[in-house]
């Protein structure tokens, strides 16, 4: 290939790359009005004609400018649309920007026209030097930053109005929010290479490459969730002030802080504006606008810390496929401040001033947002923003110190179980999640309560599913899937792998290891033709589905009426996260309790035999064992509690006297009377119900009652 075959592909190449990323802002304004874009909402944000104008001077005024006689579009624009380049001359404050309503937008969008003609001609009369190929690549980067930050101003400006209006129909995104992993992943550190190595294009302030010593750390797999958020909110988390930096209280108490940006408390529930309106939060998306000082109050609450920019990079860059949501949904606060890398030098000449300026009082982010035009973002870049600031689309990921040693001390289940009972247990009241009954003995006990005379859900729903399966299954088509999530002994799942004997796979799900080998096997046994794939884990944190189960339609099953167990936000997140799982054309067979009379139901949860007494203490007897702890098994009473209020049962823990418990380090203190609240048991109505799956995506295609005492299952679609 001759070198002017090369300069010309070259040419031709950049000409497409330029046409491509200049096209995308005006297509972001499509549909705006000239008021939307004329409008400044806060002194941080611009107004849309002002990003136009701006992204369209930088290449003026880095590369046609330096042209030979060069004559600009309009010396005014000079001065107007000038961001923060004090070599290039006088410019308007970001505070004033919105006070210009001329030029129009009519010329701005005609300037911008100007501004890419002549860029087309400096791209074909081709021969740029390397320093000019640099800013023409730097101004491409700079213009996609202001794509983004142009929903970020659009945003805050929306939300503004008491109309919450849409800026889209559609959120403008390249992809979907990735599911959940859900754990952590260790890293061992030592001694690591940081920052951009010069190959391809970096922003100045990602280099130079050098290295840092790093301490072993964990990293979340997952960006911390709006579910997660509202239980900090609900736990007071904005009213204590020994989860605050100091400048953060300060913060919170001068900007009367409770909640996200955006977020609205109404209606018994909390609403968030968006690009496409205000809307009902979901909660398992990603938490986004949120400032580092609530990121900080948040990893301070759940007992862990943010990452370190070194970390975060050093992570991503180890394990990429341990992580959700790395990159495309939110920025993430690290613990790092925006400062030089060893060795650093700014970009020369007018450039100078692009990074370098900024580094103090500022905190990095890493990753990128559903903003950040695709093929922006990589490793090694470096966001930054104000602690304060909250209108980008910024989340979080926990990092927390990983004990020096080459070995995990315990497996990623028993560390999640000491961090949950830990945590629940220095709540007020002290709760206890029911997921952690279920070792193997905790999984026989509760079989063992499902044989009681008292305890009649089990009965009633095994014999409402032998009558309504065949039916069901008819539904299911051929290759099916059955899912089961939290199977426990499965037996109630031989009425449907009885009932739909074409299926291609079972994946039964479950939190004890032990309890789900041995109900594999059986199963296994049973059903030879049958492709068997357990799954550990908790159903709460779903993964992905194993391999080699077939692509035929999945079918969800969730008997027993285990979703009443969970709170309504969380039951409401576990049936999207399924349906997420599960899949377009999924159906699910869930089964609930209903609501009956307070002398029954207190019976079934509170046994003459003692079983399900024994069943609630052995949580106490996982913790002695697996976590080291001291709890008095004696010391603790089993409370049945019939909630009218919440139409649940509750079973709680009562410590009979005054006591200090440990768990490893820490010390826990109960006073006599003090209870630990267990597990719920939420009862339903056909209403209840049905407004429940609705909420998280489902429909219901059937409904059906048993005799009394009634239980009922429902079969939902995706």
């Amino acid at each position: 290939m001759s070198a002017t075959t090369r300069i010309a592909d070259r040419t031709a190449d950049d000409l497409l790359l330029y046409r491509m990323v200049r096209g995308a802002m005006p297509m972001l304004a499509e549909g705006l009005s000239a008021e939307d874009l004329g409008a400044q909402s806060m002194p941080d944000c611009s107004p849309g004609k002002w990003h136009l104008a701006h992204t369209s001077w930088f290449f003026e005024a880095m590369i046609l400018s330096e042209q030979p006689g060069y004559t600009p579009v309009d010396d005014g624009f000079q001065t107007l649309f000038n961001s923060y380049y004090e070599a290039l001359g006088q410019r308007v404050e970001r505070p004033e920007r919105g006070l210009m309503t001329r030029p129009s937008l009519d010329q701005v969008m005609a300037y911008r026209t100007e501004i890419d003609r002549r860029m087309a001609a400096w791209i074909d009369a081709g021969g740029a030097d390397a320093r000019a190929r640099y800013l023409f690549t730097l101004g491409l980067n700079h213009d996609q930053q202001h794509q983004e930050l142009f929903l970020m101003d659009l945003l805050n400006l929306m939300s503004r109005s008491p109309l919450d209006p849409a800026a889209y129909d559609a959120e403008p995104r390249s992809r979907p929010v990735e599911t959940g992993r859900g754990g952590e992943t260790r890293f061992e550190g030592g001694l690591c290479w940081v920052g951009h190595d010069g190959a391809g294009f970096g922003f100045d302030n990602e280099g130079p490459r050098h290295r840092q010593w790093l301490e072993p750390y964990t990293l979340s797999a997952d960006l911390v969730t709006n579910g997660d958020w509202i239980a900090f909110i609900d736990d007071s988390g904005y009213a204590r002030p020994e989860l605050w930096l100091s400048d953060g209280w300060a913060t919170v108490k001068a900007e009367g802080w409770n909640a996200p940006l955006y977020w609205r408390e109404e209606n018994g529930g909390w609403s968030v504006m968006t690009l496409t309106g205000r809307r009902p939060v979901d909660l398992t998306e990603p938490v986004r606008h949120i400032s580092f000082y609530e990121a900080d109050a948040y990893a301070r609450w759940t007992g862990k810390r943010l990452p370190t920019e070194s970390e975060w990079e050093h992570a991503v860059r180890s394990r990429p496929d341990a992580f959700s949501n790395a990159f495309g949904e939110v920025w993430q606060w690290t613990a790092s401040p925006y400062a030089p890398y060893p060795g650093f030098a700014p970009t020369e000449g007018t450039a100078s001033e692009y990074n370098g300026k900024f580094m103090a009082n500022q905190m990095v982010l890493r990753g990128s947002s559903f903003g950040t035009p695709e093929g922006h973002a990589r490793a090694t870049y470096r966001n930054f923003f104000y602690p304060h600031q909250r209108w980008a689309f910024i989340g979080l990921r926990l990092a927390a110190d990983a004990p020096s040693t080459t070995k995990v001390s315990d497996d990623a289940e028993t560390a999640r179980f000491r961090r949950d009972l830990i945590d629940g247990l220095k709540k007020s009241p002290k709760v206890a999640s029911p997921k952690w009954f279920y070792d193997a003995e905790g999984s026989r006990l509760f079989e063992e309560i499902t044989r009681l005379p008292e305890y009649y859900p089990t009965r009633q729903e095994a014999a409402l599913l032998r009558r309504i399966a065949p039916e069901w299954a008819s539904r299911f088509g051929t290759d099916a899937v059955l899912v089961e999530f939290g199977s426990g002994a499965s037996e109630k799942t031989r009425i449907v792998l009885d009932a739909a004997s074409d299926l291609a796979a079972y994946v039964p799900i479950d939190i004890s290891a032990d309890a789900l080998d041995a109900a594999s096997h059986r199963v296994a046994e049973a059903y030879p033709r049958l492709a068997v794939r357990p799954l550990v884990g908790d159903f709460l944190h779903l993964g992905a589905l194993p391999a080699g189960i077939g692509q035929g339609r999945k079918v969800g099953f969730f008997p027993g009426s285990t979703i009443g167990n969970l709170e309504p936000t969380e039951a409401v997140a576990f049936l999207q996260a399924a349906r997420g799982l599960l899949g377009e054309g999924a159906l699910f067979v869930l089964g609930v309790d209903l609501v009956k009379e307070p002398d029954i139901l207190v019976a079934a949860y509170d046994d003459v035999q003692g079983v399900t007494a024994a069943f609630n203490r052995n949580l106490l007897v996982r913790a002695n064992r697996e976590l080291g702890a001291d709890f008095d098994l004696h010391a603790f009473t089993h409370r049945a509690v019939w909630n009218a209020e919440r139409s649940r049962m509750e079973m709680h823990l009562e410590a009979r006297r005054d006591m200090t418990v440990a768990i490893g380090a820490e010390r826990i203190g109960f006073i006599a009377g003090e209870t630990v609240h267990t597990e719920n048991s939420r009862k339903f109505t056909e209403a209840s119900l049905r407004q429940m799956v609705e909420a998280a995506g489902w429909t219901v295609e059937a409904f059906q009652a048993g005799p009394e005492p009634s239980v009922a299952l429902a079969l939902l679609s995706s």
